[in-house]
């Protein structure tokens, strides 16, 4: 079981100086030569975002720059195993204190340290936000909110970054799309029987190794729909297949269908079709 560490407790394992405030902390990289290069995973109670260079990201999709920014929540596991040490500035910020601005942001929901690549102009704008946050943060008399709006406008600016981020990969994160598609179009035939689970976001994203907010924005910006949509458009067209051309009962397409009521099954259809399953098989 991995252990939890708060702001104080996580600075003091990795080797890097910090202060007894668990409410927020920013650290200069540069400052710490000794930082801990590799770590079995463990949990955060709090939000870290960082900018970074001089690092090795595995694997690396694409050579965008030589700066990443990275985003965790509390709650994610964290492991790591770096060649060398690495420069910039790291953000730790408690939950409580960034939570009315994360919650605005879906990216603040990735899971899986999924880092956003930079390009020469993006770097430069948030480095010199994070310096301005350090700036502050250094003065004896602080302002947690001078540093906490800092933060806030890194997470505005990362929106907008990873939108490009979507768009200038996008021959590598089409691919994502068809094969979200291909594993929609064969989920039923994958489940054996008696083994029908209804189809989640989560499932096409593990498949996919994202993260569900990552996977969901990945397929919104190129598709139009989330994949919550797509999934009960999918759903939908399956019903209506079983039920033209089956003799299947409702009850049995509903548990097929992974549905773990078939009244749950009945009410979805009508809200997507405006009609009852009976009622649609006797048209």
């Amino acid at each position: 079981m991995s252990k939890k560490y708060n702001i104080p407790t996580f600075l003091k394992y990795i080797n890097v100086k910090g202060t007894s405030s668990d409410s927020i902390q920013v650290v200069h990289y540069d400052e710490h030569k000794d930082i801990l290069l590799k770590s079995e995973p463990v949990e955060l109670d709090f939000y870290l975002i960082a900018i970074k260079s001089n690092i090795d990201v595995q694997p690396p999709i694409e050579e965008m720059s030589a700066s990443y920014l990275f985003l965790d929540r509390p709650g994610n596991l964290l492991e790591w195993d770096l060649a060398g040490s690495f420069l910039g500035y790291g953000i730790f910020i408690s939950e409580k204190l960034l939570k009315k601005y994360a919650k605005d942001y879906t990216f603040t929901g990735y899971n899986r340290h999924e880092a956003l690549y930079l390009t020469e102009r993006e770097s430069r704008i948030l480095l010199d936000l994070f310096k301005k946050a350090h700036d502050e943060y250094s003065q004896i008399d602080f302002s947690e909110d001078v540093v906490a709006s800092y933060t806030t406008l890194i997470l505005s600016y990362t929106q907008n970054f990873y939108e490009r981020q979507f768009q200038s990969r996008s021959k590598i994160y089409n691919q994502v799309v068809v094969n979200f598609y291909r594993d929609l179009d064969n989920y039923y035939t994958r489940q054996s029987d008696g083994e029908q689970a209804f189809p989640t976001v989560a499932y096409f994203a593990e498949r996919n190794n994202l993260s569900v907010n990552y996977f969901g924005d990945l397929i919104k910006h190129f598709t139009g729909k989330s994949p919550l949509e797509h999934i009960h458009q999918y759903i939908i067209q399956v019903a209506k297949e079983k039920l033209r051309q089956t003799k299947f009962t409702v009850n049995e397409i509903a548990y097929s269908l992974g549905f773990e009521y078939p009244t749950y099954f009945t009410r979805f259809f009508r809200s997507k079709t405006g009609i009852s399953p009976k009622a649609y098989r006797n048209q």
